[in-house]
């Protein structure tokens, strides 16, 4: 299995975790304690297992979202043309 670049053995296909080491290496950058983050970030950010989760159920509610008014509105944009036509 291949290896990272930085002293820590891990694993590539965790591809979050390389990140976080090489920035904590190379870079020197900690990620900021849960206490210190304040207003979206509180909740939605990539440090904690909750804010990973708040961005994917943020990102499938928009989709979600789209897809259902994208059918509504092609649905009343068929009636219209039917009953025009009628």
């Amino acid at each position: 299995m291949p290896t990272s670049p930085v002293k820590v053995r891990i694993p590539l296909t965790s591809f979050g975790h390389l990140i976080t080491e090489v920035k904590r290496q190379l870079l020197g950058m900690e990620a900021p304690a849960a206490v210190k983050l304040t207003g979206l970030r509180k909740y939605f950010n990539s440090y904690t297992m909750q804010g990973r989760r708040n961005c994917v159920l943020a990102t499938y509610s928009i989709v979600a979202v789209t897809m259902a008014t994208y059918f509504l509105h092609r649905q009343t944009k068929k009636e219209a043309q039917r009953n025009s036509t009628a």
